[in-house]
């Protein structure tokens, strides 16, 4: 008997949920991996749940299996016994329990969607998460079942020389026939999604750490044998995580062994499998001859991310999958934590805020739009969303704010004390917070649970009056709700971190009787007022110190206000967002012009932000090269195209433009004194230092481009000549490509040369090509789609290509011809054969439709309403259904 996915889809809902009926004592599992197919033998010991009706019935899951045997406590059963529908296997005899032995075979060569257990390469892996292990074995394929488990794989030792699972390995062994086993034992509990496997012929490198208790632990990564001098950063950045969550939360390594395998075909960007972490390469290798300081961090956020899960998703698991975001939420927290401990705290808080409100509140105002918890789903897979991770991170943060950061630790030591080796829900984690911090749990957790609840992003307005004679500010915030909630709209407790800017500087005020330079509010109400004395001058509102809220601010900021910010804010997150403020509002009205055809759009205009970061500019490089480099990055047209009500790409780009000419226009002297230092040929370090020196120049050089074209043509040529690292080759690189500099060509050509053997690199090249800003990129991707080097299989690769023309290239993607949108929903259909994971993701560049104009919309409902008429996989569908309205 086989079963078969793509069953009609169906949508689950959290209200809906059900404890199961008989709980898993122990999961023994005997693969044999046999070339053309893999023969999975299981054997589970259950035990009827003590509140399961007598008359329970145990109910399994199982897709695109063949079952070759199934047996109850030693007795065979035949399909008489036994029902099967869809994905749904149930038995009625389990009584108070007893041992359900299978025998089923896969396919993992031809498992293309990379989910469950898969071959590329010759390298076998799996993915589980979230829905992945009903393709391995008949299994009750939730996260609120429990299990101890004893893993054998038996394989040919030559081409499986190494076969790893979670936990420790307690025996090996040869076998007859040139193979050979290992046996694996995991002694924590865990739901089938952190089960993993990999086999085949890999390289390791091997260190250690000592944890706090004095335990030493043998860490391992494996790789391909060529891509081992990649793997140290890796290691170096999974041993400050350990020693990072020991000292931060107290939470201690728990197995003899932890190791990650760096897989370069992988849906996701690393998996926090038991001890065994599977990662896609581009988060596990880097080099400085082939990673950018970019990548880099990426390593090491997601090392830290995925060690970090051990306790907040491991330990502690999920009950259902509607509680998503209590572990990929608080963990995002946490490595956001550590990233700003390792490097720079403001320039990580900068790029974090910049990615949630370019991405996640485009999310939270679209079709796509859904609550942090959500009430429902048709596919879990489609709810692996900004929302989920960015925003659920927000909401961890703010209880941080809002309870300190003793507090919060008082509260994560009691969440992981009292739920350790348990499924938990969002109450629980708010629950443990309240508790201990001696705070009213029942109303705590019902006032923090309506951020999970509300789906979109509130908008807090501003309103002060300053009496000048009694020297007092009245300030009223009010809070409204999205309208996308199913229920009426609840107000939420909002943290409000607030300083005073006078014409000086920060002011000293006094709420409450108590002085200070900054004051933390807590917004619960639809309105409220404070009032602040000693205010002795009027000043400009600095709000939301270090984005204490995920909320959109609406007040009365003239262009003086928020230079004045720019100038003299002691935060320095406040002053890039007064930069980010002041370049929207200009380049909007700028953008609006050009649409209406008003002849002002082509006369020089004054320009606020011009001036007040020409004032600050050059003393910010030499004190604060990170924040500086920042300054310069614009808000991108992703960014814009959600502060509008209709997008026009075309005139947003083109006023985004002129206004960076006017900003780095009085700025070139800066820009040749900043380039002038050459901090990008000298030999690669990886500290905040010198990644800020490198990455102000790479700004600088992005200017200089606009302004003397031959002159950072030379300059890009030179350290494409003398580069010794990839940030300074990359950075060359984009600049000549995307600004279409003299000798763009020869540069590609001759990169692809040197790099076309590393496949990481040359997703680079790939994704450079693919996200230049002009209209004529649509020709260039279809040529690169045709390249001999593109390989549709390898998500990375499809990523570099597709993703990056439909997510970061609007001028190219939008079309005004709609030839863009063909050519994705072309690519999509065909994607979506193979992996319908990556499909669905990559379909949510459609999300923006509604606010294109009328001939665009034309073409995108054109493209989707074709695709929607074809055979679809559930993930897709969903998406595109929901995009579609």
């Amino acid at each position: 008997m086989k079963t078969e996915t793509g069953v009609a889809a169906k949508t689950i809902y959290l209200k809906d949920y059900q404890a199961p009926h008989y709980t898993l004592e122990h999961t023994e599992l005997h693969f044999e991996l046999l070339g053309d197919y893999t023969e999975v033998s299981a054997e589970l010991r259950f035990k009827r749940a003590l509140t399961a009706p007598k008359e329970a019935v145990l109910t399994l899951l199982g897709a695109d299996l063949e079952l070759l045997s199934v047996a109850w406590s030693g007795q065979l059963l035949s399909a008489n016994d036994w029902q099967w529908q869809d994905e749904k296997w149930q038995f009625a005899g389990a009584g108070e329990g007893g041992v359900l032995s299978t025998k089923v075979r896969i396919y993992p060569d031809q498992n293309l969607a990379l989910e469950g257990l898969y071959r590329s390469h010759g390298l076998y892996c799996t993915q589980c998460e979230a829905e992945g292990f009903r393709k391995i074995t008949l299994y009750p394929d939730r996260p609120d079942v429990l299990s101890t488990f004893r893993t054998t794989i038996v394989a040919d030792k030559a081409s499986c020389p190494v076969l790893l699972s979670n936990g420790n390995c307690v025996a090996t062994g040869d076998s007859e026939n040139g193979r050979h086993w290992a046996t694996w034992e995991d002694p924590h509990p865990k739901p089938s999604y952190l089960f993993a496997l990999v086999a085949g012929d890999l390289a390791v490198l091997r260190d250690s750490f000592t944890t706090v208790s004095g335990r030493e632990v043998a860490l391992e990564i494996y790789t391909a044998e060529v891509d081992q001098d990649k793997c140290d950063h890796a290691m170096r950045s999974l041993q400050a995580a350990m020693r990072w969550d020991e000292e931060r939360y107290g939470c201690e390594y728990d197995l003899d062994r932890y190791m990650i395998v760096a897989v370069s075909h992988f849906n996701m960007g690393a998996m926090e499998n038991k001890g065994l972490n599977v990662f896609n390469t581009s988060c596990v290798l880097a080099h400085p001859a082939t990673t950018t300081d970019a990548g880099f961090q990426r390593v090491e956020a997601v090392v830290a991310h995925e060690y970090f899960h051990n306790w907040s998703g491991n330990r502690v698991t999920c009950r259902d999958w509607f509680q998503l975001c209590l572990k990929e939420g608080f963990t995002v927290f946490r490595d956001q934590q550590f990233s700003a401990d390792q490097l720079s705290a403001v320039v990580q808080r900068l790029e974090d805020v910049a990615f949630l409100q370019t991405h996640q509140f485009a999310e939270d105002a679209g079709p796509l739009a859904h609550a942090v918890r959500p009430e429902s789903f048709v596919e879990i897979n489609n709810f692996y969303t900004l929302t989920i991770y960015e925003k659920g991170a927000e909401i961890a943060r703010m209880l941080h704010t809002f309870l300190g950061a003793d507090g919060f630790r008082r509260g994560s030591d009691h969440y992981f004390k009292t739920y350790d080796g348990q499924a938990a829900i969002v109450e629980d984690f708010l629950n443990s917070m309240a508790v201990a911090n001696g705070l009213d749990a029942g109303a705590f957790v019902s006032q923090w649970l309506r951020w999970y609840r509300q789906p979109g992003t509130p908008v807090v307005s501003v309103n002060s009056v300053w009496q000048k004679d009694i020297q007092r500010l009245t300030l009223t915030l009010t809070q409204t709700q999205s309208s996308k909630s199913s229920s009426t709209p609840e107000s939420l407790p909002i943290p409000v971190r607030l300083g005073f800017i006078g014409k000086e500087g920060e002011l000293s005020t006094s709420l409450n009787g108590v002085t200070a330079n900054e004051h933390l509010l807590v917004l619960e109400q639809a309105e409220q007022s404070w009032q602040f004395d000693d205010v002795s001058q009027v000043p400009v509102l600095s709000l939301f110190r270090d984005f204490s809220a995920p909320v959109r601010v609406k007040a009365e900021f003239g262009d003086a206000d928020l230079a004045q910010l720019i100038r003299l804010d002691s935060n320095s997150f406040n002053r890039w967002s007064a930069s980010y403020a002041l370049a929207t509002r200009e380049i909007l009205a700028l953008a609006e012009q050009y649409r209406s055809g008003d002849l002002r759009a082509h006369q020089p205009q004054e320009s606020a932000l011009a001036a007040a970061i020409a004032e600050v500019w050059s003393e910010l490089a030499a004190s604060d090269p990170a924040l500086a480099a920042k300054m310069l990055q614009l808000p991108s047209l992703v960014y814009l195209s959600d502060q509008v009500a209709c997008y026009d790409p075309e005139a947003l780009q083109r006023a985004r433009e002129s206004v960076l000419l006017q900003v780095i226009a009085p700025l070139q002297s800066a820009l040749g004194t900043v380039l002038a230092k050459q901090e990008m040929l000298k030999p690669y370090v990886y500290s905040a230092q010198a990644i800020a020196a490198r990455s102000v120049e790479a700004v600088a050089l992005d200017g200089l481009a606009r302004l003397q074209s031959g002159a950072a043509a030379a300059i890009a040529q030179h350290w494409l000549k003398e580069a010794p690292h990839m940030s300074a080759e990359q950075a060359a690189l984009t600049t000549l490509v995307h600004h279409q500099l003299p000798g763009a060509d020869d540069a590609l050509q001759a990169f692809y040369a040197r790099w076309k053997h590393e496949p990481l690199v040359l997703d680079q090249w790939f994704a450079t090509q693919a996200s230049a800003p002009q209209a004529e990129t649509r020709e260039r991707v279809e040529a690169l789609l045709a390249h001999s080097d593109f390989d549709a299989t390898v998500p990375n690769r499809v990523r570099a290509v597709i993703g990056q023309f439909a997510n970061n290239n609007p001028v190219a993607f939008h079309d005004a011809e709609g030839r863009g949108y063909g050519l994705i929903a072309k690519q999509l259909l065909a994607i979506d054969a193979r992996n319908p994971q990556l499909a669905s993701r990559l379909a949510g560049a459609f999300g923006i439709w509604q606010k294109l104009d009328e001939s665009r919309q034309a073409h995108i409902l054109r493209e989707l309403d074709g695709l929607l008429s074809g055979d679809l996989s559930s993930d897709t569908r969903e998406t595109l259904s929901r995009i579609r309205g």
